[in-house]
């Protein structure tokens, strides 16, 4: 049923006689459009990290063990990654029936929307057990939102790209990642410049409600977004024919277990990196919110000089051997990230974060814009890409970091050991889940 193509000579009627001036101008609204929307969306979606983290246990559930409410609050945490493959396998697939830009437009507004009202959300102290219950209901749609963001974003620039660059161009999505996780850890960071009092007493809620802006500013550009190229060849060749949701299962399957692998190894690591390591030094260490809010904003402004680089190197080495980079050196790094948290001074945690998320996971993400896109043929590869990155995403990004903090807890002495092997299992996991590249059967390119 497949045939080997390069793909980067596929392009609709109307692209062909582009010119030169015109093909930049189209890349840098991509780009553009891209960044700004990933930006926006895991804002949202990193704040409600942080603010589970720290404050959501406190506000949101009854008073009693600090420890018990934390778990809980996470567990709202954790059911926004149940719900992101129902995001990714319903909007994966419409991505391949209606259009790349129709999805990453209903989605945005999905996303944005269910933050905004998470912002207005009163607490357990004014209407009880109702407050958890509205915040569990607006992380599913939260959840959701975010489960299509990715799939969508990351084919559209795949799609797009010049030949030889869409290791670069992939990454934007991973770009856009970062910047929003600078932007919603700096938020944190301003907010308890004083100590967590503010925060605490209603001012995690300024940026939830802020958010909406720039929301409105995302959804201006992203109407604007010209439609994939390969999604418009695919219309012109086939006319009236639709792809049904099940070819990806009866025709792709080994693809979309080579995706499901590296997303639970990678969301395993990077959610411990920059989720558990947060609620750990606020719980066992006594860091107090502003020093964690800093380092991730110091990651995170590592990252986005990071990204580029190692989305220049998918286009140098290939995407494969990139991953697999990532994967084998956060196995080497693992113990060693615990430890320098186990340390708590500023500096030293700084360092890990700064490490685990600023280097090792965008690595890793950078890599997988080209990598998994590649995997599937333009008729379902963004569904295929939906799909299986947004189940193996919920079976590790929620349950990584529930699992490893549960870990520490039930230890008699509050050990990071177990933590630790979770770590070199989910980096092995990233390894060889890429020696398992299905790429060659769909396109020359390597990256």
């Amino acid at each position: 049923m497949t045939t080997l193509r390069n793909e980067a000579n596929s392009n609709p009627r109307r692209f062909l006689n582009e010119s030169p001036q015109d093909e930049k101008k189209r890349l840098r609204k991509v780009a553009v459009a891209t960044i700004v929307g990933t930006t926006v969306e895991w804002f949202d979606f990193y704040l409600y990290a942080t603010m589970a983290s720290i404050v959501f246990g406190t506000i949101f559930f009854p008073e009693g063990d600090s420890q018990v409410a934390t778990l809980s609050a996470f567990a709202t945490f954790a059911v926004g990654f149940i719900a992101r493959p129902i995001g990714g396998i319903v909007f994966g697939h419409l991505g391949d029936r209606l259009g790349r830009k129709k999805v990453l437009v209903i989605t945005f507004a999905l996303m944005g929307i269910s933050t905004f009202c998470i912002g207005l959300l009163p607490t357990y102290a004014t209407i009880g057990t109702w407050a958890p219950i509205l915040l569990v209901t607006l992380r599913v749609f939260q959840g959701m939102g975010a489960g299509a963001e990715y799939a969508s974003a990351a084919v559209n620039s795949y799609e797009h790209a010049q030949a030889g660059r869409r290791g670069r161009q992939g990454s934007w999505p991973a770009l856009g990642l970062n910047i929003g996780l600078v932007l919603s850890s700096a938020t944190i960071f301003l907010l308890t410049l004083n100590g967590d009092e503010f925060l605490m007493n209603g001012g995690w809620r300024i940026p939830f409600i802020i958010s909406i802006v720039l929301v409105g500013v995302g959804m201006w550009i992203r109407s604007s977004l010209p439609e994939s190229p390969e999604f418009e060849e695919k219309v012109e060749n086939e006319e009236k024919v639709k792809p049904k949701f099940s070819d990806v299962f009866v025709h792709h399957w080994r693809p979309l277990l080579v995706v499901f692998v590296i997303a639970i190894g990678y969301n395993a690591l990077s959610y411990i990196f920059k989720t558990f390591s947060l609620a750990y030094l606020d719980e066992f260490q006594g860091v107090s919110a502003n020093v964690t809010s800093g380092a991730v904003m110091v990651a995170g402004l590592v990252a986005i000089v990071t990204v580029p680089l190692f989305g220049e190197a998918c286009d140098r080495f290939g995407s494969k051997t990139v991953i697999m980079g990532g994967g084998a050196l956060s196995m080497v790094f693992a113990f060693a990230f615990l430890a320098l948290l186990q340390d708590s001074s500023t500096l030293l945690v700084y360092v890990a974060i700064a490490i685990g998320t600023g280097v090792l996971a965008p690595m890793m993400f950078s890599a997988q814009g080209s990598f998994l896109s590649r995997q599937f043929p333009p008729e379902s590869r963004s569904a295929g890409v939906g799909t299986a990155r947004e189940i193996g995403t919920a079976v590790a990004g929620g349950l990584a970091p529930l699992g490893a903090l549960s870990l520490v807890v039930s230890s008699p002495t509050n050990s990071t050991v177990g933590v630790g092997w979770v770590l070199v299992a989910a980096g092995m996991l990233v390894v060889i889940g890429a020696l398992f590249d299905q790429g060659r059967r769909y396109t020359t390119e390597r990256n």
